[in-house]
Order: structure tokens, then C-alpha cells, then sequence
């Protein structure tokens, strides 16, 4: 009604900038009001509507509160006057939150009639509704917390401390003093924690049980520290109270809440006292069980404040405390917490036996739970805190007790294959710490150690599941046996890799997806290439014996159709032949006497190389020979560009056979207009300039023989 064609009531108007039909309208609706003869009906209409007198007066808000504040007082009912005062203040907070005058009204106003709870007229009420005292009483808590909460908002110390006072004076007035401890600042409880202690002790039992009042003092001293000389009295005061609670339900209530300030203010010895009373009062006919949320608080606070674990397990009752989760999924709940904890607080690696013992149980209890229903991701996770806590396992340099632990924990973890690939990790680092501490130490026990550690990767890899987790943990596990000088043992790795490539399936599973595995065997394949460089031939296996068998699986394995990874892993067999023939090879492992070495260069070698050479060459030019069709012809174009730049990189092209090959693969590769110009040139310009380094002149004659097809 304020707003005309030509302007728009602001934000913060005043009455002038009101037109008179609105105040009008304004005015009808508080006449209205005021004819309302029920008291209760009358009070909250208006209240609902107070800001509207924004419309009528500047100070129309600041005399309708104290109007209103007064009016609650002839309501006869206790406990619907204060939450008539508690939505009288939330209103006032709401439009004019710097009013703090009459939010004080109406707390003084309400410890005057704050006797008529205790009041014959009260009491005979319930008697006639059948309602018991202590359920009568919380139901003022809502309106009086929220009362609270509005004064104590940014209120200068002087008045907490006189609202506190008053309520001192009050008889039974527990229920008061839950409200203060709830609504005012815990720094302001925490300075006065004696005080409020005998304020608790004069109250009235039968009314609000004090177990609730030292629960309400408990939760404002989490969050704020008392004076240090009255910590240990107040925690005293508290306990005498807490153990003596018969109802299960009541007692971890309040034990909950104080574990956190003795965890904070005190050492291992009065938390075990209090973890040792929980226990004592939450066995007897298993009341632990209806109690589990709270259980878990109470560990989680512990732990939350002993990051040193060989403190925590040194606490004669913790483990028994576990003990009472009982309930699987509750168990394996308060397990991962504990792990959590260690994994991001553990600095340092432990051989703390107390440590290692409590742990492996706590992680054998995760790992008992996985099932065939348990979800991936929860076995992503329990695996993830599993391994956080083997990382963290150093027995330093007695490496047999580090290879006896991962023994122990294969056993107990055999479920999860993350953490399996873990302890195959581990214990291939193992060997390979031994070998460098070792440096130069080669005695007998130093080999069978190593050969323990070789032997332990070597039994467990076949227990995965996943193929190519199997094909890399072998490859990895023989060039650990490699660099140990155990040369039998890494043959047997990369047999068992080479006789596992027939059972790659043609899709695998990744990340819920079934996905091409022929990209990922090629990647395999490849780094497989680049080990077997320096894997020595077995004496009573023949030449390259290992490159055979591999071509063999090679040339059987079913293919895709449509796919050319068999002839780009045909090409990287040639680059391995390639290198295997030079003199002296590209890298070595220590110790370790590659085929350069055991042959010298021998003719016969060279010879089987160069054979093995020309069968994987036909292999790939007979499959250049199968794309010779329209929809292939750019496939063709592709590999045969790429096979001339293997021969070019890799090959001797002095040799005429090999130079006019490359010639006629350029030309393949030119011959439909499939090929990328651009590419092409680059290459040729690379040829022309590598001619001009010494030993490279023959070069200049091929690059005269090799021409760039012109597009028109």
C-alpha cells in the first residue's frame, strides 16, 4: 500500500515515508486486536505483528514491548506464561534486537513466579493429570534455555553475573541453573565451576536430578578450561555424583561428557580409573548394548586427545572397553575410528610391540568383517586403513622380524587383496633394503634371507584376483629377485608372467566399467621388453630362450579384430632384438652378467638374433599385407609409417635388404594419400640431417631415394 508509480518504500523507512491509507490500514488492525477479549489470543496477535507499528511510530516497538512483557503476568499457568515470554523475546530480538531492557523484564518477571512451580496449585494440577515432577519439569527447558540464550547474547559480564546471583537466592532452582549453564558462555561457567558445583549441591533431587545439572557443567567444560588449581576437586565433586547413578541410561549420559575434560586435564591413570567405572557399570545384563552412540562418543574422545598410541594401549581398560562392542557393524565402526586416528597422527615407524599387537587385532576385526555383500568402496576403505597401518611397521635393520611380521599379516589379511599387493611391495623393498645394507656383505644367511623374501612375493601373488595386478607384481617381484643376484628365481617370475598373458581376458573391469585390456597388456608387454634386455640366458634353456617363449604366447593369443597392438608389440620385440645385438647393452644391474656379457658378441648369438629378427619382420608385414582393403588403408598407412621409423631408429641400413624395405615402406605409406604430409617431411628433414654426422652418409642415398607425394 506504500508503493505509488513513483517511488518505492526503502528499506529502513520511517513513518513519514508512509502514506495515510496504510497507516490507516496499520491502525484498524491493532484497534482490532485490542478487542480481543481472551488474554492469550490477544498477547500473541499482536506480538506476531509487532513490527508493523514500524508503519505507525518511531518508538511504537519500544513501548509495545514493556506493554506486552507486562501483560504475560496475568497468565496464571507457569508453563505457558514462559514460553509466552520466550516467544515475546524472540519476536524482540528479531525487530529490535538492541532493546536488551525488556528481554531483561522478562527474566527478572519470571523468577518472581518462578515459585509457583514448587505451588500447591501446581502440584495439584499434576496430581489430577497423573504427571510426575522430574517429567513435568524439562518441558520449561525449551523456552527457558531460549530466554537465556537472548539475554546472555553479548551481555556485559556485570549482568551474568547478577542473573546468576538472583537465581541463587531461589529455592529448588535446579531447573534455573540448567537453563544458565546451558544459554550463557562456557568461559563464563568455566571460571565459576566451583560455584556452580554448590549451587548444584543445594538443589533439590526430587524435582531435576543433579545428574543432569553436572551434565550441562560438563558440556561447558569441553569447551573451556577451569582455574588449574580446581581441576581435580571439580572432577571429584562430579564422579561422586556420576557413579553413584543405578539406571545404565543415565550414567553414560553424564560419563560421556566428563571422559572428554579428564581426557584433557588429566594422565592415563584417572582416565583408566574412569574407562574401568564405565565398564563396571554398563556389563551387568548388557546394558552396553543399548548404549552404543555414547559408548563410541567416549572413544573417540579418548583417542581424539592420546595421539601417542603407546600411551593409549597402555591404558589397562581400553582394550576391555572395546571389548563391549559387541555388535559387528558397531565394532568395526569404532575400529576404523581408531585407525583414523593413527594413520593421521603416527609420525614416526613403531616396533612398539603393544602397539603392533592391539592394532593387528584392531585390523584383523575390520578385516573379519568383509563378506561377499560388503560394498567395494567399504573394502577400498578398510584396506586403505590396513595399509596406513603396515607402512607404519619398522623393526629397522632386523630384517627377519620385518619379514616375520609380514608373514603374520598376510595371514590374518587374506581377503584383501590391496592389502596383499601392499605386503608384496613391502617385502620387495625389504629385499632391496637388505641388499643395500648388505652392500658387499654377501653371506650365506644375507642370500636365504633374500631368498625368503623372493619366495614369500612368489607364493603369494597367485591368491589376486586382479590379472594385470599379477602380470606387474611378477614383473616387479623378478627384477627385485634380478637385482639380489637370484637368477633362477627371476627366471621363475617372468615364466610364471609369461604363462599367465594367455588369461588376460578381452575386457576388464575399471572402476565399474568394462574396458579394452589390449592397451593395457601392450604397456605390460612394453616395460616386460625393457627387463628381459638384461635377463640373462639360462645355460640349459638355449638362446633368448625367454624372448621365444614370450613370441610363442605372443603369436597364439586371440586377438581383437580391427586391432593392430600384435604388430606394435611385434614392433617393440624388434627394438629389444635391436639392442640385445649391440656390443656393449644400453644399462646393467650390478653384479648381474647380461647376455653382452656372457656371449662377447658371438656369432652364433647374432645369428639366432637376426633369425628371430626377419620372423617377428614377416610377421608384420604380412599383417601390412591384410590392410590392403579401403576401409584399412589408412591403418596401413599409420603402421607402415611407424614400422619404417623402427628400422630407421633401430636398424643397420647399410644393409641393402634393410634400405630397400624402408623404401618400399615409404612408398606404403604414401601410396593411397592416407599419409600425414606434414609428418613426412619432418621425417625426411631428420634423415637429412642425421646423414650429415659421421657414419651417416649412407643416409643421404636413401633420402634421395624416398619422395614426397604431392597433393593436387
Amino acid at each position: 500500500m506504500c508503493v505509488d508509480n513513483r517511488s518505492v518504500l526503502p528499506d529502513h523507512f520511517s513513518p513519514e515515508n508512509v502514506n495515510d491509507t496504510a497507516k490507516e490500514t496499520c491502525l484498524n488492525w491493532f484497534f482490532k486486536i485490542a478487542s480481543i477479549r481472551e488474554l492469550i489470543p490477544r498477547f500473541y496477535v499482536e506480538a506476531s505483528i509487532l513490527k508493523c507499528n514500524k508503519f505507525l511510530s518511531k518508538t511504537g516497538i519500544s513501548e509495545c514491548l514493556p506493554r506486552l512483557t507486562c501483560m504475560i503476568r496475568g497468565i496464571g499457568d507457569p508453563l505457558v506464561s514462559v514460553y509466552a515470554r520466550a516467544y515475546l523475546c524472540r519476536v524482540g530480538m528479531e525487530v529490535a534486537p538492541h532493546l536488551k531492557e525488556s528481554l531483561n523484564k522478562n527474566f527478572f518477571d519470571f523468577l518472581l513466579t518462578f515459585k509457583q512451580i514448587h505451588g500447591d496449585t501446581v502440584q495439584n494440577q499434576l496430581v489430577v493429570q497423573g504427571v510426575e515432577l522430574p517429567s513435568y519439569l524439562p518441558l520449561y527447558s525449551p523456552a527457558m534455555d531460549w530466554i537465556f540464550q537472548c539475554i546472555s547474547y553479548h551481555a556485559p559480564e556485570a549482568l551474568l553475573t547478577e542473573m546468576m546471583e538472583r537465581c541463587k537466592k531461589l529455592g529448588n532452582n535446579a531447573l534455573l541453573l540448567n537453563s544458565v549453564m546451558s544459554a550463557f558462555r562456557a568461559e563464563f561457567i568455566a571460571t565459576r565451576s566451583m560455584d556452580f558445583i554448590g549451587m548444584i549441591k543445594e538443589c533439590d533431587e526430587s524435582g531435576f536430578p543433579k545428574h543432569l545439572l553436572f551434565r550441562s557443567l560438563g558440556l561447558n567444560l569441553a569447551l573451556a578450561d577451569p582455574p588449574e588449581g580446581d581441576r581435580l576437586q571439580i572432577l571429584n565433586e562430579a564422579w561422586k555424583v556420576i557413579t553413584k547413578l543405578k539406571n545404565p541410561q543415565d550414567y553414560v549420559n553424564c560419563a560421556e561428557v566428563w571422559v572428554e575434560y579428564t581426557c584433557k586435564h588429566f594422565t592415563k591413570r584417572e582416565v583408566n580409573t574412569v574407562l574401568a567405572d564405565v565398564i563396571k557399570h554398563m556389563t551387568p545384563d548388557r546394558a552396553f548394548e543399548d548404549s552404543y552412540p555414547q559408548l563410541q562418543s567416549i572413544i573417540k574422545k579418548v583417542i581424539a586427545h592420546f595421539h601417542d598410541f603407546s600411551v593409549l594401549f597402555s591404558v589397562e581398560k581400553f582394550l576391555p572397553f572395546l571389548d563391549m562392542f559387541q555388535k559387528e557393524s558397531v565394532r568395526v565402526e569404532v575400529c576404523k575410528c581408531i585407525m583414523e586416528v593413527f594413520i593421521k597422527h603416527q609420525q614416526e615407524p613403531t616396533k612398539d610391540p603393544v602397539i603392533l599387537n592391539a592394532l593387528l587385532h584392531v585390523c584383523k576385526t575390520m578385516h573379519d568383517s568383509v563378506n561377499a555383500l560388503t560394498l567395494e568402496d567399504e573394502k577400498r576403505m578398510l584396506a586403505y586403513l590396513i595399509n596406513g597401518f603396515i607402512k607404519m611397521v619398522s623393526f629397522g635393520r632386523d630384517f627377519e622380524q620385518q619379514l616375520s611380521f609380514y608373514v603374520e599379516a598376510r595371514s590374518m589379511f587374506c581377503n584383501l587383496e590391496p592389502v596383499l599387493v601392499q605386503l608384496i611391495h613391502s617385502v620387495n623393498r625389504l629385499a632391496m633394503e637388505t641388499r643395500k645394507v648388505m652392500k658387499g656383505n654377501h653371506s650365506r644367511k644375507t642370500a636365504a634371507f633374500v631368498r625368503a623374501c623372493v619366495a614369500y612375493c612368489f607364493i603369494t601373488i597367485p591368491s589376486l584376483v586382479g590379472i594385470f595386478t599379477r602380470l606387474n607384481l611378477y614383473l616387479h617381484s623378478g627384477q627385485v629377485a634380478l637385482a639380489n643376484q637370484c637368477l633362477s628365481q627371476a627366471d621363475a617370475f617372468f615364466k610364471a608372467a609369461i604363462s599367465l598373458i594367455p588369461e588376460v581376458p578381452k575386457t576388464i573391469n575399471i572402476d565399474g566399467k568394462m574396458r579394452p585390456s589390449e592397451s593395457f597388456l601392450l604397456e605390460f608387454l612394453c616395460n616386460f621388453f625393457s627387463t628381459l634386455l638384461i635377463v640373462p640366458d639360462h645355460p640349459e634353456h638355449g638362446v633368448l630362450f625367454l624372448v621365444r617363449e614370450l613370441l610363442n604366447v605372443i603369436q597364439d593369443y586371440t586377438w581383437e579384430d580391427n586391432s593392430d597392438d600384435k604388430i606394435r608389440i611385434y614392433t617393440c620385440v624388434l627394438h629389444l632384438l635391436s639392442a640385445m645385438s649391440q656390443e656393449t647393452y644400453l644399462y646393467h644391474i650390478d653384479k648381474v652378467d647380461s647376455n653382452d656379457s656372457l656371449y662377447g658378441g658371438d656369432t652364433k648369438f647374432l645369428a639366432e638374433n637376426n633369425k628371430l629378427c626377419e620372423t617377428v619382420m614377416a610377421q608384420i608385414l604380412e599383417h601390412l599385407k591384410t590392410l590392403a582393403k579401403d576401409e584399412a588403408l589408412k591403418r596401413q598407412s599409420s603402421l607402415g609409417l611407424s614400422f619404417f621409423n623402427s628400422i630407421l631408429a633401430h636398424g643397420d641400413l647399410r644393409n641393402n635388404r634393410l634400405n630397400q624395405l624402408s623404401v618400399n615402406l615409404w612408398h606404403l605409406a604414401q601410396r593411397h594419400g592416407c599419409a600425414d604430409t606434414r609428418t613426412m617431411v619432418k621425417t625426411l628433414e631428420y634423415i637429412k640431417k642425421r646423414s650429415k654426422h659421421p657414419d651417416m652418409g649412407h643416409l643421404s642415398e636413401l633420402a634421395l631415394r624416398l619422395p614426397l607425394q604431392t597433393r593436387t
